[in-house]
């Protein structure tokens, strides 16, 4: 009898800026982020192609939005999935501000772009 596969996992790893979701041990994608003022930044969103068509980019963010509410911080989504899963998801409208030039002038300093 074959077990059923593990429920993915959600981890924040604070040295990297991230959250990272792995299945089975085994890293499957990412959300990055930049902290400021007491909003996290998030600005890119990967899954792995070989995990593609799971769902996994929204229990990813759902459960690093979860995160950042019981942090007590805001998120500003610069991110283009982060910024689509809030229009679906109405339950996070509350935490987010907007995407102004400034947050990202400030984010590509940061990253160096």
């Amino acid at each position: 009898m074959t077990q059923p596969a593990a429920a993915p996992v959600v981890r924040r790893v604070d040295a990297r800026h991230r959250y990272e979701i792995l299945v089975e041990d085994k890293a499957a994608g990412f959300t990055a982020y930049r902290d400021r003022d007491g909003r996290r930044v998030f600005f890119h969103t990967e899954i792995d192609d070989a995990y593609a068509g799971q769902g996994l980019a929204s229990t990813l963010v759902q459960e690093a939005l979860d995160d950042v509410r019981s942090a007590g911080l805001r998120i500003v989504p610069v991110c283009p999935y982060v910024a689509k899963f809030l229009t679906k998801h109405e339950e996070f409208a509350d935490l987010a501000d907007p995407v102004t030039p400034e947050v990202v002038e400030w984010l590509d300093g940061v990253l160096k772009r």
